[in-house]
């Protein structure tokens, strides 16, 4: 089965065509990164993919429900997250533990369950310790791999990351790509990932998308230049 299949898309911002001929599926287990020079519309890829953008040409389907035949669930990290200004009230634990709301959590007692959850997705980005801080305190970098640990407390069946990464050092990026290999391999989830670090990546990664612009195509409009399946070895845990 898929969770998101990309048929024929095309999108234009007013009469400008910036994607053109964007065709791919998404499945179970996929961790698929996405690369492109800069301006080459992948966050304008992202948007159409979770119903942020319609379409000109072409359609999005995504998948209403899991390999469980549960409802699907999607996490989206955009970029720029880290923006909570010096003020912003919550706490590092109330800012993650407010993702569960996603999963019909309003107005309901946590359970340790939850509250375990909570606890890996903080660990899992090196925060845990941090929990009680305001969300103003923090550095650029730690509100990312907050907003992203505030997804993994979800734990959805979709990743959409654009960029996940920035602020982090090498270090940490090559633990949380650790931590995607496992979320795909292990788990089965499926992940999108808009990234720079082509070769850090690829190492993780089993599919490969890229757009570019073609010389037959209008300035700033980008296509795909393949899907590829990558040839590095996957690994079956951390």
């Amino acid at each position: 089965m898929f969770y998101i299949k990309v048929a024929d898309l095309s999108f234009h911002y007013e009469k400008e065509p910036v994607l053109t001929n964007i065709s791919f599926e998404l499945n179970p287990g996929d961790f698929v990164m996405l690369t492109g020079e800069n301006g080459a519309a992948k966050t304008t890829l992202l948007r159409n993919i979770l119903g942020l953008l319609k379409p000109t040409m072409g359609e999005v389907t995504q998948s209403p429900t899991n390999r469980y035949g549960e409802k699907l669930v999607v996490g989206y990290v955009p970029q720029q997250v880290s923006s909570f200004n010096i003020g912003f009230p919550s706490t590092v634990l109330e800012l993650v533990q407010s993702g569960l709301y996603q999963r019909g959590k309003w107005f309901k007692k946590l359970t340790e369950a939850d509250k375990d959850q909570v606890k890996r997705s903080l660990e899992s980005v090196g925060l845990w310790e941090m929990r009680h801080k305001k969300i103003g305190e923090l550095s650029g970098g730690q509100k990312q791999r907050i907003s992203i640990a505030r997804v993994f407390a979800t734990d959805p069946d979709l990743f959409v990351l654009d960029e996940p990464t920035t602020g982090m050092d090498k270090k940490s990026r090559e633990e949380f790509y650790q931590l995607l290999r496992h979320q795909s391999e292990i788990h089965e989830k499926a992940i999108l990932m808009v990234s720079h670090d082509h070769d850090e990546l690829r190492n993780y990664c089993n599919k490969h998308i890229e757009l570019v612009r073609k010389e037959e195509l209008p300035w700033r409009c980008f296509s795909m230049n393949s899907c590829r399946e990558l040839s590095k070895p996957r690994f079956s845990s951390l």
